[in-house]
């Protein structure tokens, strides 16, 4: 067996790792890398693989940095089965329409607005909404724990596992046999943090010879939930007392959800004023649907808050999804304190960006981060507190308050990492990816200090980019296992 590691090696987006099993190859996730856009648009088109070589695709869960290249692996080349659970099946094809729909509409403004056009910047999205269907009609949804062979009479077999990350993720689980012995890898995609809202914990497998491990925080430990619950209270009243408006960028899939529920929570137990909520974000009020659809997966604390009273986690009379581009502008003209919830996370696109360019520059204003932002994205921009930044070509001096939760992070911090790999047995190997090179090395550092103190004789590597890796073969051409 034989590991590609084609995307997320000491950084976080861009997830595409390909197993080549007993002559098959396998490729776990297809993901965008998402950053700068000249690097990113180069790596998206760079697959290091031929598509049409590929016999199965297995992907964790719907987030684009994991799916969203899907389109661009099928329109050159792959017409296998692509493998993930109900509820990603549903979410995922709303997530490449819109991100196709978004790359449109980008490349008719740099045809139309940008002068003196640099050739080295795409005039061409990687996709577009027509090719979406293609990869619709190869999706197959499984239950979590339905093991099923994964490529006819091939003898790789695959289970999916809860990640706790977002609804649908999971863990994935590989099994063949090789040299008459069976073998296990696990790839846990995305890991969630224990006790998230709405979702049961990630569920650790009770065997893995390989592990491919995430590292997003592979140094860090986030506050509590409940701390970043009472945060947020004290920042919507803080603001709401200047007469001020709250911006949340967050990602439409899960974490808009999130901050939904607890912010229904906490006028429900009048911690905060009951002021408009604004979920401006068409694709966010689609996955919420979806949420609805598969409210029998969510958790018993989600049931107990809500369920138990009749109500729905998601909806209340101070709620307002805006679908229309006309309601979300009228938002704007809002006069007194309110929260606007919107698009994209990172604030690469979608209508934060607008929102941002009315209210960024006013100092009774916050800005509020409920999650990771990736090197050179605005999001990334503002946390650092930059005196102005650049929206649609125009520069916005930042005079709001700017604030971030760790606690609403949809991934586990090194504890939390660590926690779910300890009841696994019999690891073997371990590739650190899905973090940005100091993260990486750092949870390699405590997986290899773990290791020496528990006799666990595992081998901890973290890949580089295009590096090819056969686990059993050791550093040094020497083996501290059998």
């Amino acid at each position: 067996m034989k590991i590609h590691f084609s995307g997320a090696a000491q950084e976080v987006t861009g997830s595409k790792h390909l197993l080549e099993i007993n002559g098959k190859f396998i490729l776990l996730d297809c993901g965008l890398f998402q950053g700068k856009r000249k690097e990113s648009d180069r790596k998206n088109r760079n697959l290091n693989f031929d598509p049409s070589t590929l016999d199965a695709v297995i992907v964790s869960h719907a987030h684009l940095d994991h799916c969203g290249n899907l389109p661009y692996l099928t329109k050159h080349g792959y017409t296998g089965k692509i493998f993930m659970t109900h509820p990603s099946s549903d979410i995922i094809p709303i997530m490449l329409q819109d991100s196709a729909f978004i790359q449109e509409l980008d490349a008719k403004h740099i045809k139309k607005y940008v002068k003196n056009h640099d050739t080295s910047i795409p005039l061409e999205p990687l996709y577009t909404q027509d090719d979406i269907p293609t990869v619709v009609e190869k999706i197959v949804g499984k239950q979590y724990e339905e093991k099923f062979e994964v490529i006819p009479n091939s003898n790789i077999f695959v289970q999916f596992y809860p990640a706790g990350h977002i609804l649908g993720s999971s863990v994935i689980e590989i099994s063949w046999t090789e040299n008459s012995e069976e073998k296990i890898l696990v790839f846990t995609g995305d890991l969630g943090r224990p006790e998230k809202n709405m979702l049961p914990d990630a569920k650790s497998p009770k065997h893995a010879d390989y592990l491919i491990t995430e590292s997003t925080y592979g140094n860090r430990r986030h506050e509590t939930q409940k701390i970043s619950k009472e945060k947020l209270a004290n920042i919507i009243n803080r603001t709401v007392k200047n007469n001020g408006k709250i911006l949340i960028p967050s990602f439409s899939l899960q974490r808009t959800q999130e901050v939904i529920y607890d912010l229904h929570l906490l006028q429900e137990e009048g911690k905060i004023p009951n002021i408009p909520v604004f979920v401006d974000s068409p694709l966010a009020i689609k996955v919420t649907q979806v949420y609805k659809k598969y409210r029998y997966a969510f958790d018993e604390e989600t049931k107990r808050d809500f369920f138990s009273r009749g109500e729905v986690p998601l909806e209340s009379k101070y709620i307002t999804y805006t679908p229309d581009v006309e309601d979300s502008k009228k938002i704007k003209f809002f006069k007194g304190p309110c929260i606007i919830v919107a698009a994209s996370g990172m604030c690469e696109g979608g209508r934060i960006r607008h929102h941002l360019m009315n209210e960024i520059s006013k100092p009774e204003n916050t800005i509020l981060f409920v999650g990771y932002q990736a090197a050179y994205t605005l999001g990334r921009r503002i946390l650092e507190k930059r005196p102005a930044i650049k929206i649609f070509n125009q520069y916005f001096p930042v005079k709001a308050k700017i604030e971030k939760l760790n606690g609403y992070s949809g991934h586990a911090d090194y504890q939390e990492i660590l926690d779910f790999i300890a009841p696994i047995k019999g690891i073997k190997r371990i590739f650190i990816v899905h973090g940005e090179t100091e993260q990486s090395y750092a949870f390699a550092g405590k997986l290899r200090k773990i290791g020496q103190a528990e006799n666990k004789n595992w081998i901890v590597d973290v890949p580089e980019s295009g590096e090819v890796i056969t686990p059993e073969t050791c550093i040094g051409g020497v083996c501290n296992y059998k």
